[in-house]
Formats: structure tokens, C-alpha cells, sequence
């Protein structure tokens, strides 16, 4: 497996008291997979995505991607958060630079590379432009295409669309999943939306609070053309909201 997460343990203190925020996690992720944690505010989702992403640390357990442990955010990693982050100073095409910036590079090839994920976005015609005068959905592609620019091996997604719009928001979730199909990246997306894991996941991995665990890993059998509205795409979305309904203490086998 790619990612390898064992065990993973985490807690926080909150009015003297520990709240366990992970509970004995495990979890594997393939290589090129997209996989979404779904589940309620206080879960652990993000907390596991942080841990991932190396920006916290494990109070007992492991994690390693590639059969290395993290230990700390790594280049290799990008994480997009749904605050996007841009430069205001900085025009689209400089933004996406940026990461670009201390490679060994000539600057015309830093140039192509920008502009390459600039038109995957779809945020051709606009490179000039800077962030205060695009929409919503137009800065966070901009965050995307610098995420993507310097080629990483994972990329986090911390609930990225949340703040949008539910048109921008389904237009920006059919863009994510033709990008990750096209770039083969692996992707870790955290979501409290039921629908937009269904979309997106080739696996979804359903969390539970009180304390933070795995309670469930669904399997989208969906393949690569999602159709909100047809039988297959509602039965699935169906069958996640039953697992939430499901009383259980323990992780739950679950095949759709």
C-alpha cells in the first residue's frame, strides 16, 4: 500500500479533560486512488488529514506514505484548504508560479508549466487577473492549478468547496475527478457532504465521533462517469446515509 496508517491515536485537551480525537485508526490508501473521509464536525477527519499531511503528530500508531514515515509536510505533499491561499498581490499566473519558483528551472519552462494547469483549470483568458477580481470558484481552481504544478505525489483536499456555491461547488467536483483521473494523483478529500464523496471516492471511509474512529469502507463501484441522478449514484448515496443511521460501536465490513 501507499499510504499506511496504523493505529493512529490522537487526543486534545478540552477543559481538563482529554477528548480522543483518533481512536486506534487504521487505514490504507492505493496509489492513484481518490479516497474521501466522510463524516460529521468532530469525527477526526481533518485531524487524520493533518496527520497525513504532516502538520500534526501521533500520540501513538504510525503513518507512512511510500514506506516512509511522516514526520513533517514534505513537497512532495500539497494540501488545499477551503481558504484558498492566493497572494492578492499576485496575478493568477504568478500564484501558480509560485511554488514553481524555487525549482531549477528557466522561467519559460516555469512559464509552460503554469500556464499548462491554468488551462486545465479552466482559467485560460485570465492570468493577468488577480484574486480580487474573481469569483469564489475561480480562486480555488487557482489554488488547484498551483497544488498541481509542482507535480506532487499526494494531494490533500480539506473540505476545498465548502464555502462555494452549490452550482460552482458541482461544477468544481466534476473538474477535481477529470483531473485525477487524468493525472493519476492520489487524492485524500475530506468531506461532510454525502453526495460529494459519492461523486468523487473510489473509496469512502466513513467516520464516527466520540471518539474519532473508522466505522465503516465503502467501495464506490461507480467507475469514472458519475451521474448525480441516476439509480446507481442514488443507491450508493442511499446506502451511506444507512450506515450513519447504523447503531454500532466497531467497525462495520461494509460491501455495496
Amino acid at each position: 500500500m501507499y499510504i499506511e496508517v496504523k493505529n493512529a491515536s490522537k487526543k486534545y485537551k478540552q477543559g481538563g479533560k482529554d477528548i480522543v480525537v483518533l481512536d486506534n485508526v487504521s487505514l490504507d490508501v492505493e496509489k492513484g486512488e481518490f479516497v474521501c473521509l466522510l463524516g460529521p464536525s468532530g469525527c477526526g477527519k481533518s485531524t487524520l488529514l493533518n496527520v497525513l499531511a504532516g502538520f500534526e503528530k501521533l500520540e501513538g500508531g504510525s503513518v507512512a506514505i511510500g514506506g516512509v514515515a511522516v514526520a513533517e509536510p514534505s513537497p512532495k505533499r500539497i494540501t488545499i484548504f477551503q481558504n484558498y491561499g492566493l497572494l492578492p498581490w499576485r496575478s493568477v499566473l504568478k500564484n501558480v508560479l509560485l511554488g514553481l519558483e524555487p525549482q531549477k528551472l528557466d522561467q519559460a519552462e516555469k512559464v509552460r508549466i503554469a500556464q499548462k494547469y491554468i488551462d486545465l483549470v479552466g482559467l485560460t483568458g485570465l492570468e493577468k487577473q488577480h484574486p480580487r477580481r474573481l469569483s469564489g470558484g475561480q480562486q480555488q481552481r487557482v489554488s488547484i492549478a498551483r497544488g498541481l504544478a509542482v507535480n506532487p505525489e499526494v494531494i490533500f483536499m480539506d473540505e476545498p468547496f465548502g464555502a462555494l456555491d452549490a452550482i460552482t461547488r458541482m461544477k468544481l467536483q466534476d473538474d477535481i475527478l477529470k483531473i485525477s483521473r487524468e493525472e493519476k494523483k492520489t487524492i485524500v478529500f475530506v468531506t461532510h457532504d454525502i453526495e460529494e464523496a459519492v461523486f468523487l471516492a473510489d473509496r469512502i471511509v466513513v467516520m464516527m465521533a466520540n471518539p474519532g474512529r473508522i466505522k465503516s469502507i465503502v467501495k464506490v463501484p461507480l467507475g469514472d462517469r458519475r451521474d448525480r441522478t441516476g439509480e446507481d449514484f442514488l443507491y450508493v448515496r442511499d446506502k451511506i446515509f444507512e450506515l450513519f443511521n447504523l447503531k454500532a460501536d466497531s467497525y462495520i465490513e461494509y460491501y455495496i
